[in-house]
């Protein structure tokens, strides 16, 4: 084979390489963009707002402490809103005891409107705590393709950096040269 029909072909895999990387780190930018966009405009639009500093003492209210005062509206202070601050509620009211633990004592005790009030108040903390929970997860998927939308474009700069040099020997290379 010859050197030059070597170069050609390496360099033409190289630079379709480099279109490929290209279009996958737009898909990838698209998509994270898109990806936050929705979690801070659903976010928003519930309109949380953080309790005052002085309504998070305590351990249990760490994670919430530092956006104190603060409208929810990325996938970091979801989690904090949920595990910061929805969970210790939780476990307070609750005495530890989860959604499906009270639910079955509930239904162990039909007549009990306070068991069955305290059932329905843990449910719609969970339902919300799991809710700010997604959309937290969502918020990781748009961290992660930010991130390889990234290493996409630098790794289609290296790939397009090779390919020129490629080409660049494919053409100081005499057409007789055999590998």
């Amino acid at each position: 084979m010859r050197r030059r029909t070597l170069d050609g072909l390496l360099s033409a895999v190289g630079v379709v390489l480099t279109l490929t990387l290209i279009v996958a780190g737009a898909l990838l930018m698209w998509g994270a963009v898109f990806t936050n966009s929705e979690v801070q405009s659903q976010l928003s639009a519930q309109k949380i707002v953080f309790p005052a500093k002085s309504a998070l003492e305590g351990p249990a209210y760490a994670l919430a402490r530092p956006y104190a005062g603060e409208q929810l509206l990325t996938g970091a202070q979801a989690e904090a809103y949920a595990n910061g601050k929805i969970l210790p509620d939780l476990n307070q009211i609750a005495g530890g005891k989860t959604y499906s633990q009270l639910s079955a004592e509930s239904l162990a005790q039909p007549k009990n409107t306070t068991l069955s009030g305290l059932v329905a108040t843990v449910f719609k903390g969970t339902t919300l705590r799991s809710e700010l929970l997604e959309a937290y997860g969502f918020s990781v998927f748009g961290q992660i393709a930010l991130i390889s939308s990234i290493v996409s474009f630098v790794l289609a700069a290296v790939m397009l950096v090779l390919s020129l040099l490629g080409l660049a020997h494919f053409r100081r290379t005499p057409p007789t040269v055999e590998i």
